[in-house]
């Protein structure tokens, strides 16, 4: 599994060429995009006949489970203590 927190300035590039260039990677299972700006999730996880499946969380009151290890999180524990309204 890999996880990455978007920025402003990298977010296309994690979306699009850093995840196809992961994807080559044959033990790669799930990859977890964390937006640092507002409470969003992607989640994408390989099926065993290498088909990549597309989840999205928004709400706090929502679990990510891990398909790649046993592990489930809320997304408001995960956003514990960041502040949205924070000018950069």
């Amino acid at each position: 599994m890999i996880a990455e927190v978007l920025s402003k300035s990298t977010k296309s590039y994690d979306r699009d060429e850093k995840f196809a260039a992961y994807r080559t990677i044959p033990s790669l299972q799930e990859y977890i995009l964390i937006d640092q700006y507002t409470m969003h999730i992607e989640q994408y996880f390989k099926t065993d006949n290498n088909k990549w499946i597309f989840s999205e969380f928004t709400d706090g009151d929502s679990s990510l489970n891990l398909s790649s290890i046993p592990c489930q999180i809320l997304l408001a524990d995960i956003y514990d203590k960041v502040d949205f309204n924070t000018e950069e």
